[in-house]
């Protein structure tokens, strides 16, 4: 195939587009009619961005009554924008629940003389609005998120097709691991949320069921195997409701898997061989399932029973953040804080275009240079060394979302902030209320931060 026949291959690809209306809390709206409408509307365009939120479709009555946000998700294109007439779009509409409360399973068997009722996993609905935002929240070098979603697509392409599960078999377990901090346990949160959504034509209701590793080991010598096969058993009830789907997380998942090494060299007591034993069966049971998925994180995987790891369709390593990660991170930061009117408004450069002024690396100006452009470009290349530095330190993710606050408690001071109590209620329902006042200075933060990244190393160095 020559070049010219390449070509003509790569403009006749198309690429999947997933595009997420979220319905507002009390929209009764049939998800059917808001989706031809989301259609229609995005049917107009010459061309989408993404990922990005589009407007103008308040514009439309039936949508401006119902909807509360409508999303353009990432792709795998490489470009950072399609044609339309290139592009595949799915449509997601979803409603998520406001219900904050989570179903508890106890491991009490129902007994009132057994006093180890203590509560081995908590389920909440899904999608819910306590996890909107965690998906983009989470910053990684690669594309670990995009690779798990593909993962799960494959395995329903398999399912679908019935494929012998004696020929080609996949057991629908994600191992996470890494350091502390890194966001695997979001991670999971956040894909379960993100599932409920891209799968909501194929199942009415999803649920997340974590699981409390530490209750399942009883104080009772031979319990806990069976109280596993009790969780597993209320876990199969979820399971059997065929338009729903169940994401099992287990965290820190070495405090079940590691006990069994240690049966068997004699130091641990044989009860860990019967966990981990019925664990393992239990996982082997539900992979006939197609509306099921078991995630787990480990801080330390080589704790971990080499069963279970094999078990393991995907054993994804779980890295601290790079420096262009911890730079969309801090950039994050800065911008939600200048949002919401406490830090006074500028311009903080996206990754490709600091990547563009590093290689220039010649602002005019500093950072009280009066022409916006400049001051932009000197904020960025500030928080891109603020970034080298958290890399240095090998800072995680928890580590770093909490600089902004760190920064304002030790070395800003709440009164140089300048701003004051918001002066009036919103006009609109959803409007966001407009503080009286300037916020603080960049300069400030920046400052504020380095000095907390600076005094957190001479932390790090009195632990060693």
């Amino acid at each position: 195939m020559d070049d010219k026949d390449n070509g003509a291959l790569e403009s006749s690809t198309k690429w999947t587009i997933h595009v997420e209306a979220r319905l507002k809390t009390r929209s009764s709206a049939r998800f059917d009619t808001i989706k031809g409408l989301v259609s229609s509307y995005i049917s107009s365009f010459e061309r989408i961005a993404f990922p990005s939120i589009l407007e103008g479709w308040e514009e439309v009555p039936e949508l401006a009554s119902s909807v509360d946000r409508i999303t353009v998700c990432e792709s795998l294109c490489p470009s950072p924008s399609l044609k339309m007439e290139e592009a595949v779009i799915q449509i997601h509409v979803y409603q998520p629940s406001d219900n904050d409360a989570f179903e508890e399973f106890s491991n009490s068997s129902g007994n009132r003389n057994e006093d180890d009722d203590t509560m081995a996993a908590s389920v909440c609905e899904l999608p819910n609005r306590s996890y909107e935002g965690l998906w983009d929240s989470l910053i990684y070098a690669g594309d670990i998120k995009m690779n798990l979603l593909d993962y799960i697509h494959a395995t329903l392409v398999f399912s679908d097709a019935s494929v012998d599960f004696n020929l080609v078999s996949w057991n629908r377990v994600v191992l996470l691991h890494g350091p502390p901090g890194t966001g695997k346990t979001s991670l999971c949160r956040a894909l379960a949320q993100k599932l409920a959504i891209r799968l909501s034509h194929r199942y009415t209701h999803a649920r997340l069921l974590e699981i409390n590793s530490h209750s399942l080991f009883s104080k009772w010598f031979s319990e806990s195997g069976k109280l596993v096969q009790r969780l597993f058993t209320s876990i199969t009830e979820l399971v059997e409701e065929e338009d729903g789907f169940v994401v099992v997380l287990i965290d820190e998942v070495e405090s079940l898997t590691a006990a069994r090494a240690g049966a068997m060299a004699g130091t641990e007591p044989s009860d860990g061989l019967r966990v981990v034993n019925a664990l393992l069966t239990q996982l082997d049971k539900l992979k006939q399932r197609k509306n099921v998925l078991i995630m787990a994180t480990s801080n330390l995987v080589k704790a971990i029973d080499t069963a279970f790891v094999d078990r393991a369709d995907i054993v994804q390593y779980v890295d601290l953040p790079s420096r262009e990660a911890i730079y969309e991170i801090l950039r994050s930061c800065l911008c939600e804080i200048i949002a919401k009117g406490i830090v006074s408004p500028v311009q903080v450069p996206t990754l490709k275009q600091i990547q563009i002024y590093e290689l220039v690396n010649n602002p005019k100006g500093g950072l009280g240079c009066t022409d916006p452009q400049e001051r932009s470009k000197s904020v960025g290349l500030r928080l891109l060394s603020l970034a080298a530095k958290c890399r240095a330190q090998s800072m995680s993710g928890r580590a770093l979302r909490r600089l902004p606050v760190l920064a304002l408690a030790r070395y800003i001071g709440i009164g140089n902030l300048g701003i004051m109590h918001p002066t009036n209620q919103a006009s609109r329902p959803g409007e966001a209320l407009q503080p009286r006042g300037v916020g603080a200075q960049v300069e400030l933060w920046l400052d504020g931060m380095e000095k907390a990244v600076n005094e957190q190393a001479k932390e790090q160095e009195r632990l060693v």
